[in-house]
């Protein structure tokens, strides 16, 4: 591919990413700023509050990944932003900065679908997962099967009907009064579970097809807590049966579409990645299948801008580029 090196800008929800991705050098420089203690008051992201707050970090993030790069602005020769799916205020902020400095710059500028930053971020890894591949997307905007043939090239084999995994944990942990950002709380929390206690469904694993299913766990854990002692240690438990139901069913979908793409590559991206057991029972398909998993390092499996802009830059380097007027796209599916 070509010499490129490329400013990436990610703003899609509570989280300001900014990064640069060199061809020859990989990843120079990456930044981030979170807003949780900006939302933790409202229990969730608050849209406004949000983007007024990527408008106050983006351009000081911009300068200090220049800087610890030792990066001359006429050094970037790209820019990718993220356009969507997102919050649409926040979406807007980084689009017109990115789609703004590449027109004073001269440069070009691509728009970055954010579930493919998430996709391709185990890409930032040494050793790097090869084409093709099964990527299971799971956030807490998103749950998908997506299969991968090569770049831009992705079929969608299954996602949730409702609500995604990161959302349903967040969710069952605000019922348990976990606070917020719900899912590490609930995950940190059921460590301390007993996983004999309480058995949950596995949601829609004796229909065929790769499709989930997440609402119907989420008011099954709110009946059980509603109907137990609500102690500290009830907490535990059902934090630790709702976790094991969510990770058996993504396990189960992950072996079926594995299955049917005859695949043996396994991508895990998206915020739930990060989750520790996820990742210990997702690892036992290496023995069962012979299956090689890949993951982000726990830092981008978040939100982050250097997902972005080796996405963006994949993408320049292809010769492709976005018009000079911008859009940004709460809602964008990334494959058919």
């Amino acid at each position: 591919m070509k010499k490129l090196r490329v400013l990436g800008i990610e703003t899609s929800c509570d989280e300001t990413g900014i990064a640069i991705y060199d061809a020859e050098q990989g990843l120079l420089s990456h930044a981030l700023y979170s807003q949780i203690e900006l939302h933790a008051a409202y229990g969730g992201v608050v849209p406004e509050l949000a983007s007024r707050d990527h408008v106050r970090r983006i351009v000081p993030l911009i300068h200090q990944v220049l800087h610890e790069s030792h990066t001359h602005y006429q050094q970037i020769d790209g820019i990718a932003y993220t356009a969507g799916p997102g919050l649409i205020g926040a979406l807007l902020v980084g689009v017109a900065v990115g789609r703004s400095l590449a027109w004073t710059w001269q440069i070009p500028a691509v728009a970055v679908h954010h579930m493919e930053g998430h996709l391709l971020a185990p890409m930032l890894e040494t050793p790097a997962p090869s084409f093709p591949f099964v990527a299971l997307l799971v956030s807490g905007g998103h749950t998908q099967l997506i299969e991968v043939t090569a770049i831009g090239q992705y079929k969608l084999l299954g996602e949730s009907l409702d609500d995604a995994a990161g959302e349903a944990f967040d969710k069952v942990a605000k019922l348990l009064g976990l606070g917020y950002p719900g899912g590490p709380a609930l995950a940190r929390l059921a460590t301390q579970g007993n996983s004999n206690t309480y058995h949950f469904p596995r949601p829609m694993i004796n229909r065929p097809g790769l499709d989930f299913s997440f609402s119907g766990l989420k008011t099954f854990a709110l009946n059980t807590w509603q109907n137990s002692a609500q102690d500290d240690q009830t907490k535990a438990d059902i934090a630790k049966a709702f976790e094991d139901a969510v990770i058996d069913t993504l396990l189960i979908k992950c072996r079926r579409a594995l299955q049917q793409t005859q695949l043996t590559t396994l991508v895990i991206a998206g915020g739930v990645s990060a989750n520790q057991q996820l990742r210990q029972r997702l690892a036992t398909l290496n023995s069962e299948m012979g299956i090689t998993v890949y993951y982000p390092r726990p830092e981008f499996c978040t939100d982050n801008g250097a997902m972005i802009a080796y996405a963006g830059y994949v993408h320049l380097a292809n010769g492709e580029s976005s018009p000079l007027g911008f859009r940004a796209y709460p809602r964008w599916a990334l494959s058919s």
